[in-house]
């Protein structure tokens, strides 16, 4: 029995090791910076904070190392109002980890080692495959094993729950899982990746979204950074325009969208309400440093989207 609304994500959890810089080191450069922290990170847990936080009933499929982080991590995520149970403890293994620096314009360069996250098997994703089945979508990246998005991506296209997934970080995606997806939200990497379309202009985007289609999405919504996103729909596309804000750090900015985007929908919001409320998440997250510290409540949400009529 499908319970309306409820919210499945899988992916990845890392500690985020974040460092910011004047400029990125060149080869052989020792840069010194200022700001060093440690924050909760990982595309997939950011996407399920984002989610939890905005008001969306979810349960998260991931794993942990059997390390202190991982126990930080598991109660962190239960503050936020996420469904921890599906998070599992892999022995002898480390919570992933990111290793970033952000420059002095925003920017960031990002080097992952996997840990547990590599252990989230296809065997992982079956075991959960009634929290999958019951849910109204299933949201998912790329920092977990691809076979297992795959599993995950078949048993909800089984049960009729939406499959959404950003394909970030960007990777070749085979037909077969392309198929089975009802949305994807690459940004212009991304979407050159799987499209072979440089995206630099709205025609580009509206290009792109179309060899998309041709694979078998319905939804397309292409993040074009400050300019917003294009969003097409069975082949009609439009530009919905971002909210102009002083970026501080835009580590987590995709990610918040995500969850809130796919938050609003659940809701039965109409497609370019839910992207201008994600887009509203996502532009009080870039105020902010950090990936999850960054991630907005929902009534941050509210009062913001209050502001701009």
């Amino acid at each position: 029995m499908k319970s309306t609304g409820k919210l499945v994500v899988l992916g990845s959890i890392n500690a985020d090791h974040i460092l910011n810089l004047e400029h990125f080191p060149t080869p052989g450069e020792t840069v010194t910076g200022q700001g060093y922290q440690v924050a909760f990170g990982g595309k997939g847990a950011n996407q399920a904070v984002a989610a939890g936080r905005s008001g969306a009933e979810i349960a998260f499929i991931a794993c942990v190392g059997d390390d202190d982080t991982g126990s930080r991590v598991c109660k962190q995520l239960a503050s936020d109002n996420i469904d921890t149970a599906p998070i599992r403890t892999i022995n002898d293994e480390a919570t992933g980890v990111a290793l970033i620096f952000v420059n002095g314009a925003g920017e960031n360069v990002i080097g992952i080692h996997a840990g547990a996250n590599a252990a989230l098997t296809p065997e992982l994703v079956e075991a959960e495959q009634q929290k999958i089945a019951e849910a109204s979508a299933l949201l998912m990246q790329l920092e977990s094993p691809l076979e297992s998005v795959l599993a995950a991506a078949k048993i909800a296209h089984q049960h009729q729950t939406k499959v959404i997934l950003n394909p970030a970080p960007a990777c070749e995606l085979s037909d077969e899982l392309l198929a089975l997806l009802d949305m994807i939200t690459p940004n212009e990497t991304e979407a050159e990746k799987l499209t072979g379309v440089r995206v630099e202009t709205d025609e580009d985007a509206a290009k792109a979204a179309h060899v998309l289609h041709g694979k078998g999405i319905d939804t397309v919504i292409i993040t074009l950074g400050s300019r917003g996103v294009w969003l097409s729909e069975k082949g009609s596309g439009k530009r919905v325009p971002g909210f102009k804000v002083k970026a501080v750090d835009t580590i987590a900015a995709g990610d918040t969208f995500n969850g809130a985007l796919v938050t609003a929908l659940l809701e039965d919001k109409p497609m370019e309400d839910a992207v201008r409320f994600a887009h509203a998440a996502a532009a009080i997250a870039v105020t902010r440093k950090g990936a999850q510290p960054s991630v907005p409540w929902r009534k941050e949400i509210d009062e913001f989207l209050q502001q701009q009529r």
